[in-house]
């Protein structure tokens, strides 16, 4: 079996997420079930036809955010500033002691600064222009969250922002991969998002996605026969991504893991007759890690929990790996699914069933639907000797990428 001991390694991992606030705390819900899945209360959600979601209970920026930027920046980039300082420390690196111009910063993100963007705009709308703050040209910009973290840690290097909705999280990892191929010692990536307001909620909606079933137990159950669409959710996940050189160099502790390949692609026109690219883009993903399906231990699913499309990715799945030939699971059931911090935090409970060999479940789904032919992991967390896993990530209007974990 080839490896690589160049691979970059991730050795820190920040989570604010509906499952909890910190890597343990995530970790120990997911292994135990526990969702974060509840009635909305950063809005009155009665008026909406969903009315549950993920959010981050007990996030406080006040305790965990500078005054001042709490003030500049939208809710979203709040949560990426406490995950980056959890996963800074979780690595044991000070950024002062590193280069600054090789240090770098790259997140996803799919909706900006909503919740902000929405206040400024009723102060427009119910005043006068002159009430709308000057921050409002930042807060909701999508590369706001990049932007403050590399300010905050003075991280020069290259920076960037990649927008591709739920599979956005997968494509900022794999830049960050290639900036430390380039140079990068340290690169601070994964993503965060945050749109339960009214606005946000409303343009959620518009896609026809969403799951309207009133039990939250039974809305977002992905690849079951009772599959209805999927519950939105706020949070995600933010690492550390060192070259394997700075983090030995810097003698950092035993990293979660290694990424060892990734790939993405972008559906074809609807109606031109070409196969959406999924499957390519995971068979692209596991041959650029040097490796065969064979060397797969585990698939995390994007798990969307709409029939046509869990049935597409299901047959991705058996397709390359056989029918049931892989265990799969789905943890999102119990966040939601988060968008721009979606994948991360999918990337992020990889890591930490690599390192404790165990494959939590997927929680709610009982039957599986027609076509789903896949050995999903139900009921418990299954024990099992794991060597790598494939992450799988789509979003909305063609975006899809995988990415390849290692121990």
């Amino acid at each position: 079996m080839p490896t690589d001991d160049t691979a970059p390694v991730i050795t820190g991992i920040g989570i604010t997420a509906p499952t909890g606030i910190g890597v343990e705390a995530h970790w120990a819900a997911v292994l135990a079930g526990k969702s974060g899945i509840d009635l909305i209360t950063r809005f009155d959600p009665t008026p909406y036809p969903v009315r549950y979601a993920g959010e981050v209970s007990g996030f406080s920026a006040e305790e965990r955010v500078p005054s001042r930027l709490i003030q500049q920046t939208d809710h979203w980039t709040h949560l990426a500033l406490a995950a980056s300082e959890a996963a800074l420390a979780d690595a044991q690196v000070d950024p002062a002691t590193l280069p600054e111009y090789e240090m770098a910063v790259v997140t996803s993100s799919s909706s900006g600064g909503t919740e902000f963007g929405q206040h400024e705009m009723e102060a427009l709308y119910q005043h006068e222009p002159e009430w709308v703050g000057a921050y409002q040209s930042i807060a909701w910009f999508y590369a706001a969250t990049t932007g403050q973290v590399s300010i905050r840690h003075k991280m020069r290097g290259p920076c960037g922002v990649l927008c591709g909705e739920q599979a956005g999280g997968l494509d900022a990892i794999g830049q960050a991969r290639r900036l430390t191929r380039r140079g990068a010692r340290l690169v601070v990536t994964g993503g965060t998002d945050a749109s339960l307001c009214p606005y946000g909620l409303t343009a959620q909606l518009s896609t026809g996605l969403l799951s309207t079933v009133a039990d939250p137990a039974r809305a977002y159950l992905p690849f079951d026969r009772a599959a209805s669409g999927y519950l939105p959710g706020e949070g995600g996940a933010i690492l550390v991504l060192e070259s394997a050189a700075s983090a030995a160099e810097r003698g950092a502790r035993e990293p979660y893991g290694r990424v060892l390949g990734y790939a993405a692609g972008f559906d074809p026109a609807p109606g031109s007759g070409r196969p959406p690219a999924l499957a390519r883009t995971a068979r692209q993903a596991i041959a650029d890690a040097g490796l065969t399906p064979d060397d797969i231990d585990v698939v995390f699913a994007d798990g969307a929990g709409l029939p046509a499309q869990d049935r597409a990715e299901a047959e991705v799945i058996s397709g390359l790996f056989g029918p049931r030939g892989v265990p799969v699971t789905v943890p999102k059931v119990l966040t939601g699914r988060l968008y721009g911090g979606g994948a991360p935090l999918d990337v992020a409970t990889a890591l930490l069933s690599l390192r404790d060999g165990v494959i939590p479940h997927t929680v709610g789904t009982d039957e599986l639907a027609a076509g789903c032919e896949l050995d999903l992991v139900t009921e418990q967390p299954r024990t099992a000797a794991l060597r790598h896993a494939l992450v799988l990530a789509r979003g909305h209007g063609g975006f899809n990428s995988a990415l390849v974990l290692g121990r």
